[in-house]
Order: structure tokens, then C-alpha cells, then sequence
């Protein structure tokens, strides 16, 4: 396992020699551009964000299920990428699942919540991305509600109201 982490055109290539489509790419590099901007404001580490937006669907070239989370970062801690990096992949489904969750979704048992800033960043980032365009909190919510996840919308609004604390201005009107 390296630290380094690799530069966007390794990212990008990463996503491409895994067999990502080119909506998969797209919604990416989407979610690379609003968690950056989530990061310069937070004051992240933008490198670790930019990695982890750009890698966060990266199991997607093999599965569009929940799983993908758990596939792209079981390949990137093949492929030697840090630590750091992984648990972003693996921790960006939603606002994270429990362990009650991840049960129900047949996920090996791990813990799925974000922690660290930059994990939480890039999942937020990429609940305001549909597709590659800007969606608002509150569809994100109903989303989830009507799926029957209450607790992952509660969690949804509440990582999106840290996050906007953190960086002083509601994550929405950016």
C-alpha cells in the first residue's frame, strides 16, 4: 500500500481500465467539481477529495447494485491506493449505512458512516449529484423516504447541515 495518491489522469484512467461507462465518468468528474468546492470552503485536503470524488463509483465498471461501495474499495486496496482513499469509496453510499443497514443490503459488515471530513465531503457531494447535474437536499430526502430509508434521510439532512455549518453557507445555495 502506497500514500500516494494518484493524480487526476490516473484517476481517470483508473476509472476507464475498470470498465466505468462514460456516464459513469462524467458523474464523477460532476461530483469531483462540487466536492471541491465543498472542500475549498471546508478547508479539506483537496487532493484526497478530488481522488475520492473521481473513485467514488469506481466498483460501478462491475455492479450498478449498493455493492458497488464495497467492490471499488476492496479494488482500490488492491490496486495499493491509500487507506484514506478507500474508505472514502466505501463509506460514500448515502449519508453512510448502519450496520442494521448494510445487514438488510446483504453488505459485508463494516462501518459504512462517514467519519473524517473529506469521507463526508465526497458522499454528501455525490447526494447532490444526479446523474451530472445539481439536485437540492430535499429531493435527496424524498428520495430515500420513499425507498423507506427515514433513518438514512435524517442522516442525509444532518451530514448536509454539518457540512453547510462547516463551510458557512448552505450547501444548496452554492
Amino acid at each position: 500500500m502506497t500514500d500516494k495518491l494518484p493524480s487526476r489522469d490516473e484517476c481517470l484512467n483508473l476509472l476507464k481500465n475498470a470498465y466505468c461507462s462514460e456516464s459513469v465518468i462524467v458523474h464523477c468528474i460532476a461530483v469531483e467539481n462540487r466536492a471541491l468546492i465543498f472542500a475549498q470552503l471546508a478547508k479539506a485536503d483537496l487532493e484526497l477529495v478530488s481522488c475520492g470524488a473521481l473513485l467514488h463509483d469506481i466498483g460501478r465498471g462491475r455492479t450498478h447494485k449498493i455493492k458497488h461501495a464495497v467492490i471499488g474499495a476492496d479494488m482500490a486496496r488492491e490496486l495499493g491506493l491509500p487507506e484514506d482513499l478507500s474508505k472514502i469509496i466505501e463509506r460514500h453510499i448515502g449519508a453512510g449505512l448502519s450496520p442494521e443497514d448494510a445487514q438488510k443490503l446483504e453488505l459485508p459488515n463494516r462501518n459504512y458512516i462517514p467519519e473524517t471530513l473529506e469521507e463526508k465531503i465526497v458522499a454528501h457531494a455525490d447526494n447532490l449529484i444526479e446523474e451530472h447535474k445539481k439536485r437540492l437536499v430535499s429531493k435527496v430526502i424524498g428520495h430515500f423516504e420513499e425507498l423507506g430509508y427515514k433513518d438514512v434521510a435524517e442522516r442525509v439532512l444532518a451530514l448536509h447541515n454539518e457540512l453547510s455549518e462547516i463551510c458557512g453557507i448552505d450547501l444548496d445555495n452554492i
